[in-house]
């Protein structure tokens, strides 16, 4: 499809080339290998796969990866090693793209009440990317409420109310302890009453044990569902990218329970692990909606393919 070739034309984020430097300086020896080797063989084959693992792309999605590698080494007959940044680079974005148009848009409908529900396990950064988040729907003149739907953590409920007085939204929670379920309900009734135009709401990371945490999330959303026609707009996971390979286990259960549609990608600019980007697709088919680049309020980034592959190769294939 020739993404290469226009990749480094184009002007890109520079949040990305400073947010992914771990992650590109991981795939480094990439370039080395490249340049190394004057021939595709089977060893080659081995080094390439241990880099890409490396990187945590994951297992099966590296060996998916390399074996349509193969392939379009064995149709273009080609021979150089130096000849497969090209291909490289095409290929990690029609592994992400899967010949779909992927939105990172959130869905968002004027004139709706919309509602967005943020589940994850504890220390992913959920309470951090909702009041990030709150701050740019609030910048797009939208009216905007952040509920604390995560009533058993302690703190969760005060530190979900300082992101909101950061990003300057209007707040809503009941006290500490209090029934999830009930917070939904009168915070939809809220919004409804007095015309939000978004409410992000948040929800416990841990109960006692994983089918309580689902159970206790699916009845958060049909209290939302009967409340709002259509229910919530997105139902987006929260990872930590420095999680790595941990991280997609959290993909596969909530994907599995929670009709997930869409991944918020925390501490990126912190990972050397990027690459979980593409696993993440590869293997749930969920698209990356933002990515955290850094600490400020600010750098929850809307994701985008192509400054992401460029942030992961920006140093050895596009400035020579």
């Amino acid at each position: 499809m020739g993404f290469f070739k226009n990749l480094f034309t184009k002007k890109k984020n520079e949040k990305y080339k400073l947010g992914l430097l771990k992650s590109r300086e991981s795939l480094g020896s990439l370039r080395q290998l490249l340049a190394k080797n004057d021939k595709i063989d089977e060893d080659f084959f081995i080094e390439l796969e241990e880099i890409f693992i490396q990187a945590d792309i994951g297992v099966e999605t590296v060996l998916d990866f390399i074996d349509t590698l193969r392939k379009e080494i064995k149709t273009k007959q080609i021979e150089n090693p130096k000849e497969l940044e090209e291909i490289i680079v095409d290929e990690m974005f029609n592994l992400y793209l899967q010949n779909e148009v992927v939105i990172a848009d959130l869905d968002y409908v004027d004139g709706d009440t919309n509602v967005y529900l943020f589940v994850g396990v504890n220390g992913v950064g959920k309470t951090t990317s909702i009041g990030k988040l709150a701050y740019q729907l609030k910048h797009e003149g939208k009216k905007v409420m952040v509920v604390a739907g995560d009533t058993f953590r302690a703190g969760a409920i005060e530190q979900l109310h300082v992101w909101a007085e950061r990003a300057k939204v209007d707040f809503f929670a009941k006290e500490a302890g209090a029934d999830p379920s009930s917070v939904m309900f009168d915070a939809m009734q809220k919004a409804k009453k007095e015309g939000y135009d978004v409410v992000l709401c948040d929800t416990a990371g841990r109960l006692q044990n994983k089918t309580n945490l689902m159970s206790e999330l699916s009845k958060m959303r049909r209290v939302i569902e009967k409340e709002i026609p259509g229910g919530p707009k997105e139902t987006l996971l929260v990872m930590d990218a420095t999680t790595g390979q941990n991280g997609l286990k959290q993909a596969e259960i909530f994907n599995e329970s929670t009709q997930v549609t869409g991944v918020i990608l925390t501490k990126l600019d912190g990972s050397a692990k990027g690459g979980i980007v593409l696993a993440i697709r590869h293997l749930y088919k969920l698209p990356i909606k933002y990515i955290g680049l850094g600490e400020k309020i600010e750098d929850l980034v809307l994701f985008d393919i192509e400054d992401y592959i460029y942030g992961l190769f920006s140093d050895f294939f596009g400035d020579k």
